[in-house]
């Protein structure tokens, strides 16, 4: 009770309320412009969080994370384009509820099953987080390497059809935390007696590089458009009502997004899928997804809001971020001097009790001003790509420059601009860079101090936990080879035709 009294004492500041309305309200806008997103707008801002106190900095982080899917519904349900890239599967069912006249539904329904994924999702953090952390105190360095590792190779495998391009990626990424003094013994790596190599290449401009820098790109780039007018006429609290009688439909999507947000490297899109697929094959109407079912839109949107709740658990928990936005993230604890991990639970309970609780209010916050506020959100994002663009650009290189005061920086996050809008062109995922970056660092100390106590590479398993680990790794491996090899065999496989057929009865 003492905890949730000063947890709640944290929360009640007026800077940390400020910081949650602004972030809540922000992240619903920037969702709902196309061409922009979460990711975008958390790089513009994270350098600025380094200057206010941890719970401020991650409140207003938090809440454009977890609202930004809420204002993506709206473009993919009113004119058939996702506001982010997790809301494409809201279309398949959104937008012809739209062309039926249901607008309104359709918004209700997206808002209520959004707030109810967000909302299961933090009640899982709760429960899991501290039993995780009382886990945690049997995690070494081994573990800890070995865990980073299979979070590195779950990324990679993630990205079917790229596993080489994303491994590639990955890999540079964990090239570039190299570069600079090595974190033991202060030696210079890969500078090549260049002095501005030597502080290393910061994580903060390649995420304004590769993900703010390179997105005003190609909006600048490509043809000046605005979002098309629209305007919805009718009640929008009608879907809290209607997703009673969708309930099982929204607690089963809840449930495997808060499974996938919990693995690194999966997250939304594959939550999305699973969760669209088991309400299509458990339905009584399976015909009509695709064409306007409440129960495809409800299990697509419970889904993707579900994850960034678990998405927090491992970062929470171990210290170990699941996606780019989580790693984002734990740059700001650790900026702060911050540690995740379970001295966390132990030492600062309070603060993960108002992290909690300022999770929760968020998702209030953004379903009273969607419910109310729709239509004039409508309004604000008449805004042009290309302006939209200039804006994005020239923000994000205050950000940059704000950081150490370097143009060196500013040139940098230019060059990853560049390679950013290259992949973007290309169709190649940007994400393995960043994660390689956070988690190579984190493998590479635990490594080093871990082979202090290793003899023989059965010491580094000798472990419960690490053999587990280990296992896993193994079998993730195998798996996905065997998947690799049934893909081969149905590719090389002949087709019969009519003719093999004829001849064979002949």
């Amino acid at each position: 009770m003492d905890v949730f009294v000063s947890g709640l004492g944290i929360l009640a500041q007026w800077q940390v309320l400020v910081a949650l309305l602004i972030g809540s309200v922000g992240g619903v806008i920037i969702g709902a412009l196309p061409g922009v997103g979460a990711a975008v707008a958390i790089a513009i801002l994270l350098p600025a969080t380094f200057s206010f106190e941890p719970i401020v900095g991650l409140t207003l982080l938090l809440g454009i994370y977890g609202s930004s899917m809420y204002g993506g519904a709206i473009p993919a349900i009113l004119i058939n384009t996702p506001g982010t890239a997790v809301n494409a599967l809201t279309t398949y069912d959104g937008y012809p509820m739209t062309k039926r006249g249901q607008a309104h539904r359709a918004l209700s329904l997206a808002y209520s099953a959004s707030f109810f994924g967000g909302v299961f999702s933090i009640l899982c953090l709760i429960i899991l987080s501290p039993l995780l952390a009382m886990v945690a105190p049997h995690f070494g360095s081994r573990e800890i390497f070995l865990a980073a590792f299979m979070g590195i190779l779950l990324v990679v495998l993630a990205h079917r059809g790229q596993t080489f391009a994303a491994a590639m990626l990955a890999c540079l990424g964990i090239f570039l935390n190299t570069v600079g003094l090595e974190p033991v013994k202060y030696t210079r790596r890969f500078t090549f007696d260049q002095s501005w190599l030597t502080s290393g290449v910061d994580l903060i401009v390649v995420v304004l590089g590769l993900f703010a820098i390179s997105q005003a790109l190609l909006l600048l780039v490509d043809k000046d458009t605005a979002p098309p007018k629209a305007h919805v006429d009718g009640n929008l609290t009608t879907g809290l009502k209607e997703l009673l009688g969708l309930k099982r439909i929204a607690t089963v999507s809840s449930s495997i997004g808060v499974l996938m947000g919990m693995i690194p490297g999966v997250g939304e899109f594959t939550s999305q899928f699973l969760s669209y697929t088991y309400a299509q094959k458990s339905s009584k109407t399976p015909e009509q997804f695709g064409k306007g079912s409440p129960e495809g839109l409800v299990a697509s949107e419970a889904a993707n809001n579900a994850v960034p709740g678990a998405a927090m658990i491992p970062l929470l928990a171990l210290g170990i971020p699941g996606e780019a936005l989580t790693a984002m993230m734990l740059s700001v604890f650790y900026v702060h001097n911050v540690i995740p991990g379970p001295q966390l639970f132990t030492n600062q309970m309070d603060f993960v009790m108002a992290l909690y609780m300022a999770l929760i209010l968020l998702n209030v916050i953004v379903l009273v001003f969607l419910l109310f506020s729709t239509n004039l959100l409508l309004k604000i994002i008449q805004i042009p790509t290309r302006f939209l663009g200039l804006m994005i650009l020239m923000l994000s290189f205050v950000g940059v420059y704000s950081l150490r005061n370097s143009a060196t920086d500013c040139m940098l996050a230019a060059g990853f601009g560049v390679f950013g809008l290259i992949l973007k062109r290309l169709n190649l995922p940007v994400v393995p860079i960043i994660l390689g970056m956070v988690l190579g660092g984190i493998m590479e100390v635990k490594l080093r101090s871990a082979m202090a106590r290793v003899k023989s590479p059965m010491d580094f398993v000798d472990r419960p936990i690490a053999a587990i680990l280990a296992l896993m790794i193994l079998l993730i491996i195998v798996m996905h080879i065997r998947s690799l090899i049934n893909e081969h065999k149905n590719r090389i496989r002949p087709e019969p035709t009519g003719d093999d057929s004829t001849t064979q009865q002949g």
